[in-house]
């Protein structure tokens, strides 16, 4: 994700101040010479049941597939909008269920003003801060949603003496409360769904709950500080951003920027390590002046317990959550976890920043419904995606013999190991989402907002330099298997402007006036295999992007192409985070950093999650 850090710059620009990376991406230079070699001219090419865009053919608007927009879709695709409200098709409601401050339990009742914001002494009782991932679980015959909470917003947490940085531990403390995960049962209460308070399931995750670690990486020199000396009880998950769920029924949330936590008290240089994930200086939260856990000038070792993917079992409020070695530390996106037709649980992930990796881990076990599950995200072995000119793909194995790292080495130092064996470098890989009824995966590459300024300048290399609409590739593995090694790939769409361009920054050819959008963020597929796409990106209306309007939800037909608007957030606001209620009938969506006053009319800004349903009652998703 591209939140905003403050007013003055994001995550991605805070990184590239850091770590600047190099002028193009590998991938980039895969698709120029793919459309070379094959000579995709005017066409598709076809892939699985579906029609791929690709080749020359995204350099012009198709009207056709205009044409065509609203077929296939249960709904009437809506126009953009550049409000401070929600929209939804004619025959949908929506409403929120839960906002940034809102109680979980009684004794955090009105715990939230306009003009305050949330006391400290109850902010580990209320929904948390810029919601993002979510799952829904019936447990008992009862609803209960998961949800990250991935960063703060210190302008509007702190008071204006502040000057937008904590001055005090007690400040610190009221940030950290506020981000990690909330898990909390929601009820239709006769006006749709709201948030059940003092609910047995309720329950908060913060930067300062006790966890626990597993696979090779526990209890490792890597790993141990002297706060922890055994290496296996780390305190709090960072900066959660997507998400996931297992096969067995809890929640995998996922640990992203969370190198911007940590800073040095006392410079010094950087390690390879430090340097890769971009750990230097002062932190986003000077968190290291109140807490030495965060300083890395004294613990050097408490990042390395950060940046994993972490197992939350919602059905039990006392349960410890487990961070996963086995899967590797980098900045997570989300985590999609599928069952291999040969019984191996497969586990897909991508590294949101330019110039990473996707990724994907293969249990070493197989596994049936029903069996035990220990050990499944604890031993297997971390791959990393190579894609090929001539539309293959491969997984490279991560291991010893193909890295010269030690086992715990290369998980702790994931990044450095997919380099070693050549994995093919991205333009920011967020969300990957798996067809539930085919061997499908899709994986969204936001964008790279730096290329084309003087530290990545222009090459013919890449088919758009910028590449400020981003694009989604997606891979079918061999045999219909996903722990296959090799893999065939294409793309589903290139977002772009029709409006203002008629060269490559137009789009594909499933990409027009009525559907344009950029910087596809979050995915899922619904029950029914349509895909919904969610964006963090440019809503400034002007430019490259006149016409865009506010980031926006999605439905993507897999098989025709076809595309269509369901939903507009408030200007300002990234929509992200997508799940459905047991019957299908809801579908609850995330509301990231708004403008305005939104939800509320008045005071300050509220991210929110809310419901969406059909007033015929029919299923959404």
């Amino acid at each position: 994700m591209t939140q905003n850090m403050h007013d003055d710059f994001s995550w991605d620009e805070f990184d590239e101040m850091r770590d600047p990376r190099p002028a193009h991406n590998q991938f980039d230079e895969v698709v120029e010479r793919a459309i070379s070699r094959r000579g995709f001219l005017g066409g598709t090419l076809a892939f699985g049941s579906g029609a791929a865009v690709f080749g020359s053919a995204f350099l012009k608007n198709s009207t056709s597939v205009q044409a065509q927009a609203a077929s296939g879709f249960k709904f009437k695709p809506i126009d953009i909008a550049t409000d401070y409200l929600i929209q939804v098709p004619e025959g949908f409601k929506w409403k929120a269920v839960a906002r940034w401050g809102d109680p979980l339990f009684s004794d955090a009742a009105d715990s939230y003003s306009p003009e305050g914001g949330v006391s400290v002494d109850v902010s580990d009782k209320v929904f948390g801060e810029n919601t993002d991932g979510m799952e829904l679980f019936e447990i008992d015959g009862r609803q209960i949603i998961a949800v990250n909470s991935e960063y703060v917003n210190p302008k509007i947490n702190l008071p204006e003496a502040s000057d937008s940085k904590p001055q005090s531990a007690a400040e610190a403390q009221l940030l950290k409360n506020l981000q990690g995960v909330t898990v909390m049962e929601v009820a239709d209460k006769g006006d749709g769904y709201e948030v059940v308070v003092d609910s047995p399931y309720n329950r908060r995750i913060t930067n300062d709950t006790p966890m626990t670690m597993d696979g090779p990486v526990a209890g490792t020199d890597l790993v141990r500080t002297d706060a922890d000396p055994e290496g296996r009880s780390p305190l709090g998950t960072l900066n959660n951003c997507g998400s996931g769920r297992t096969l067995w029924g809890t929640y995998l949330t996922c640990e992203e920027n969370f190198n911007g936590y940590f800073g040095m008290v006392t410079e010094r240089e950087q390690t390879q390590g430090e340097k890769r994930y971009g750990i230097k200086g002062e932190s986003n939260y000077l968190y290291e002046k109140y807490d030495e856990r965060f300083d890395v000038s004294t613990n050097p070792n408490e990042p390395n317990r950060f940046g994993w993917i972490v197992e939350i079992d919602p059905s039990d409020p006392k349960s410890v959550p487990v961070k996963h070695t086995a899967l590797g530390r980098f900045k997570h996106e989300n985590a999609a976890m599928v069952h291999a037709s040969d019984g191996h649980v497969v586990v897909y992930l991508g590294d949101d920043e330019r110039g990473e990796f996707i990724y994907r881990y293969v249990s070493n076990a197989s596994w049936a419904e029903g069996q035990p599950t220990d050990g499944l995200l604890a031993d297997g072995t971390l791959y990393v995606a190579k894609f090929n000119d001539d539309m293959s793909g491969e997984w490279l194995a991560l291991t010893p013999e193909t890295t010269g790292m030690s086992l715990p080495e290369l998980l702790t130092f994931a990044r450095m190991a997919g380099s070693k064996v050549g994995g093919t470098t991205m333009d920011r890989p967020e969300w990957i989402a798996t067809h539930p009824h085919r061997a499908e995966a899709y994986c969204a590459l936001t964008n790279n907002s730096k290329r084309g300024d003087e530290k990545m300048p222009v090459n013919a290399a890449n088919p758009r330099p910028t590449n400020e609409y981003g694009q989604i590739v997606r891979w079918r593995p061999d045999g219909d298997n996903h722990s296959a090694d090799t893999f065939t790939w294409d793309l589903y769409v290139m977002a772009g402007n029709p409006t203002v361009h008629e060269d490559a920054y137009a789009g594909s050819v499933n990409i027009n006036a009525g559907n344009m959008f950029n910087s596809p963020d979050g995915m899922m597929f619904d029950s029914e295999g349509m895909l919904w796409i969610q964006t963090d990106g440019d809503d400034s209306n002007e430019g490259d992007f006149a016409g865009q309007g506010n980031n926006q939800m999605l439905v993507g037909n897999p098989d025709t192409g076809q595309i269509a608007r369901f939903l507009t957030g408030p200007k300002g606001s990234e929509v992200t985070g997508l799940c459905w209620s047991s019957d299908r009938k809801v579908a609850f969506v995330g509301i990231q950093h708004p403008g305005g006053s939104w939800p509320d009319g008045h005071g300050k800004p509220r991210s929110s999650v809310i419901a969406v349903w059909r007033e015929d009652g029919a299923t959404v998703g």
